[in-house]
């Protein structure tokens, strides 16, 4: 089951990369061809902070070794064979939201 979170902040219209925190998660939201995303902060591959890096050709590239994620389906580029997770946004009229699956420990005792 997801629980949305309001993101708080301003965000510019055009393209960005920037390190976000939404319920003491640290995540990376970015802008690529004017269509919001939120993924994961950490590359699987070495640890590389993505919201360090940037957006090509719809993939964001880590800025440590180069990998590239599809922000899609956060599907690592081919012979990779990692990905990284990916988070449904919305943009409502009272802000920007991310869907985050609560635990089912938060669940029972939350």
């Amino acid at each position: 089951m997801l629980k949305w979170y309001k993101i708080e902040g301003t965000f510019p219209e055009q393209d960005f990369v920037q390190q976000i925190k939404v319920n003491g998660k640290k995540l990376c939201m970015l802008r690529h061809q004017h269509q919001l995303h939120v993924v994961q902060n950490t590359c699987p591959h070495a640890g590389g902070i993505l919201s360090g890096g940037r957006c090509k050709d719809g993939y964001l590239i880590c800025p440590i070794h180069r990998y590239e994620y599809n922000l899609e389906t956060g599907r690592g580029a081919e012979g990779q064979g990692d990905y990284i997770d990916t988070y449904p946004v919305e943009e409502r009229e009272d802000g920007i939201y991310v869907g985050l699956k609560e635990s089912w420990i938060k669940k029972l005792f939350g």
